[in-house]
């Protein structure tokens, strides 16, 4: 019986693994190899470069417009879109008498709100393209409208508005699903804490910063982790929104984008390896990071 236990074992085990090691650890490993070699694309044709790769990065110029137009997203996108989702979610659930769900229609509110979430990245883009554009856009449009014809802008021309107009659409895209997610998190809380919380007589500020928000704080840390990969993506809005794109003077290119070009466009499948390497160890820092940040907060609490 036992012999036949460890059978059913390894035969369940084993073909995931196989797959896993193909299909996941298999390209990990060929691209940490490849970011060590000039690979053009070509089979036969790949020298190995040790670190060089690596080395060069430092020197791009346009490599460090992207890191840096990634920091500025990785704080903005996740702090304002986890900003804008406890807000809401809370008013939804808080903000009523009796310390609970006082809004009525709160559920096609997550719905409205959810919405965004069934379009694709790619369609969002084009659409806000449309938004943003300086002449037959809505934005301007509407600023027209009301008479603020000084306040219109060639929003994706401009260096100094092309990056913020980026990230409003990720915020806008992004939002609704942080909603919907907060809000199963409220609604799993004891309805007796916030009936308590009322009897000693807290505002609604006070509730939600001494219930709410330490008991939605794992939800939080998630959506965090998550912006924070999206953040440090960003490829498929910047690449169809922007002019050239990563425009204007590469005030919206990305490491995901850099990585693209200089694969695709311009062959040097090795070089762009290597970003693709520093991408991947950016992204597993930022997590772990708010994971340890999460679990050591969990203990201080015990």
């Amino acid at each position: 019986m036992k012999h036949g236990r460890w059978r059913f074992l390894v035969g369940a085990l084993v073909p995931a693994l196989v797959l896993h090691v193909v299909f996941v650890l298999s390209p990990y490993a060929q691209a940490f190899y490849l970011s060590l070699t000039d690979w053009t694309g070509v089979a036969g044709e790949a020298h190995f470069v040790g670190a060089g790769n690596y080395a060069r990065l430092g020197g791009d110029s346009l490599f460090l417009d992207a890191v840096r137009n990634n920091a500025v997203m990785l704080v903005v996108v996740p702090l304002v879109t986890i900003g804008i989702g406890l807000f809401l979610a809370s008013m939804m659930h808080l903000g009523g008498r009796g310390g609970r769900r006082g809004i009525a229609g709160s559920g096609a509110y997550q719905i409205v709100y959810f919405f965004p979430q069934l379009l694709s990245l790619v369609v969002i883009a084009v659409l806000w393209g449309f938004v943003y554009n300086p002449n037959t856009g809505l934005l301007n449009g509407a600023l027209r409208g009301l008479g603020l014809d000084g306040l219109t802008r060639s929003w994706l021309a401009s260096p100094s508005l092309a990056l913020i107009a980026v990230m409003a659409v990720l915020i806008w895209s992004s939002v609704g699903f942080y909603v919907v997610l907060f809000s199963a998190a409220i609604d799993s809380i004891p309805r007796e804490l916030f009936e308590a919380a009322l009897l000693d007589g807290a505002g609604r500020w006070a509730t939600f910063r001494r219930v709410t928000l330490p008991l939605v704080r794992d939800s939080v840390q998630v959506a965090f982790v998550y912006l924070g990969i999206a953040a440090l993506d960003a490829f498929a809005v910047v690449q169809v929104m922007t002019v050239g794109p990563g425009g204007p003077d590469g005030a919206t290119e990305v490491i995901g984008l850099s990585l693209y070009r200089n694969a695709f466009q311009y062959g040097k499948f090795g070089y762009a390896s290597a970003m693709g390497v520093a991408l991947f160890f950016a992204t597993l820092t930022l997590a772990v990071l708010a994971l340890r940040s999460g679990r050591k907060e969990r203990l201080e609490l015990a």
